[in-house]
């Protein structure tokens, strides 16, 4: 396979846009004086080189990985893993840890408060990396008993809320530029054509959806940046990790919060590695996740706050021709962004909307994946496993409304009462606040608990719902707190919190349902069809 094909641009500007995105995320965060404050010499100096060294190390591991199978296999159509910062983390990282972390040091009457919170930020990102890479070594362990309907129908609730459904709102609310991105990556990628000349499709995408941003007016995005750019080179920040990891009280602190988003990233990941396989691409569990926690690691030591993962969404880079070399210009592209200072100069000149057709034929392909290559009769437990990504993303759009009201500030905090005032429009907000905390969890648990009642194995049906009442008496999943602005996952003692055993009681006579099925039931194919 040769390292660097036509369909690797394609590939390549669909993953940097995504990282791209990322990337603007953090230097909104960070300096917003609203939120976290950071000055421009912490993010650009030293946050955002700190990203650029993680994501170089699991880019060319990643893009090496692919060309290895390669080689060992005689084809010449393996796909890198896709990889980059991962996005859920990083808003858990930004509002559940640094932000308190900040208020408690302003509070205290810290010289620096800033610098209490990135140091936060830099123990919650070497703890999420060393859970990683130590589950690295259990996961192929639950890779082997975990059906694929259900590793992939719970990447398919992600593609199809947060990336498919998200971009598609944008689509239609900016339709000339949408429209119009939208048919040439149809075209290309559904319709099996190519533009004469050798022109990629992905290019021509972008290329077209920038020229009609700036049309009508969509870009440039507010007045030109201002500065120079210069060259920003990382730096080993181990004295603040150490002055982190000695602070009494820290990792106590923010241990709640670090746990689960490091078993959601193993979870996670593993899944992605599953999809991987399903479209041809086998890689080995082991190396594939001890890299994806090295790179959180190697990310807090140089000063980066947030994590990196398997990106979901391999099947459609795949599909676009992409085979190792998007993942190599994707490294090259983010350190030449986060090195020299051209991050604000980027987003002006090409806006998201010019790239978004792309990410919804992603998150297109990752659904429909999860229904061609599992077994027919396993459907139902695929719409099983999509339901909770879906119901997830549906909280955090009821959350936003409430804020674009006015709601989830000093003035007017979410509380109690919006519970009652949903449920006045028969609308159980509630649940879904419940079925947002650990729905990778979730999903992945109730589908593989359908696809064993469909193959009649309800005693192992039964177990996984067991796991399912532990993981939710701890907090794992479907606990929740109220924030000034937001629900969030709470990690608790199940007898410090007896009100919240509710879903553990209901998993256990759920369970109990089905280890007294063997002796209550007996088939009836006759009635129900094949």
């Amino acid at each position: 396979m040769r390292p660097f094909v036509r369909g690797d641009v394609d590939g390549f500007f669909g993953l940097a846009l995504d990282n791209l995105v990322q990337l603007l995320l953090i230097d909104a965060l960070c300096r917003s004086p609203y939120i976290l404050g950071f000055s421009d010499e912490l993010v650009r100096g030293t946050i955002l080189p700190g990203a650029a060294i993680s994501l170089v190390v699991g880019n060319i591991f990643y893009a090496r990985q692919a060309l290895k199978l390669a080689r060992e296999t005689g084809r010449d159509d393996v796909c890198a893993l896709p990889y980059g910062i991962n996005t859920v983390s990083l808003f858990a990282h930004v509002f559940l840890v640094m932000l308190p972390a900040k208020l408690a040091a302003e509070a205290a009457g810290a010289a620096d408060p800033a610098r209490v919170a990135w140091q936060a930020g830099l123990l919650a990102c070497l703890g999420s990396g060393m859970i990683e890479l130590g589950g690295s070594f259990v996961a192929e362990k639950l890779r082997r008993i975990t059906p694929r309907a259900a590793l992939l129908s719970t990447l398919a609730g992600i593609a199809l809320g947060f990336i498919s459904l998200g971009f598609l709102f944008r689509t239609f609310a900016h339709p000339i530029v949408g429209l119009s991105t939208l048919a040439v990556v149809l075209l290309v990628y559904f319709g099996r054509v190519k533009f004469k000349g050798g022109l990629p499709g992905g290019f021509v995408a972008v290329a077209v959806g920038t020229a009609l941003a700036w049309a009508i007016g969509l870009a440039p995005a507010g007045e030109a940046p201002t500065g120079s750019a210069g060259l920003m080179l990382p730096v080993p920040v181990i004295g603040d990790v150490l002055a982190a990891l000695s602070e009494p009280g820290m990792l106590a602190a923010y241990f709640a919060v670090i746990v689960p988003m490091g078993l959601f990233n193993v979870v996670g990941s593993l899944q992605n590695l599953e999809s991987a396989e399903a479209a041809g691409d086998g890689f080995p569990v082991v190396p594939s996740l001890a890299v994806n926690g090295g790179g959180s690691i190697v990310a807090a030591l140089f000063g980066s706050c947030f994590p990196t993962t398997i990106y979901i969404g391999h099947p459609g880079w795949k599909a676009m021709g992409a085979r190792a070399g998007y993942s190599v210009l994707n490294a090259v592209f983010v350190t030449i962004v986060c090195l020299t200072g051209t991050l604000a100069w980027i987003t002006w000149v090409v806006p998201v909307d010019a790239g978004m057709a792309i990410v919804l034929w992603i998150g297109v392909v990752i659904t429909a994946q999860a229904f061609q290559v599992t077994p027919k009769a396993h459907a139902p437990a695929v719409v099983i496993g999509i339901l909770p990504g879906v119901a997830a993303w549906g909280a955090v759009m009821a959350k936003n409304g409430l804020r674009a009201a006015g709601m989830g500030n000093p003035d007017r905090p979410f509380e109690e009462g919006l519970v009652a005032a949903f449920q006045g429009s028969d609308t159980w907000i509630d649940g879904a606040f419940a079925l947002e905390q650990g729905f990778i969890f979730t999903a992945m648990i109730l589908a593989t608990a359908t696809v064993l009642i469909i193959e009649r194995k309800f005693t192992v049906a039964g177990l996984w719902l067991l796991a399912a009442a532990v993981l939710s008496a701890v907090g794992l999943m479907h606990g929740y707190r109220w924030t000034m602005g937001d629900t969030v996952l709470d990690v608790f003692a199940p007898w410090d919190h007896p009100d919240r055993l509710g879903w553990a009681l209901g998993y256990l006579a759920m369970a109990a349902v089905l280890f007294l099925a063997p002796s209550v039931t007996e088939p009836d194919d006759a009635a129900h069809g094949p």
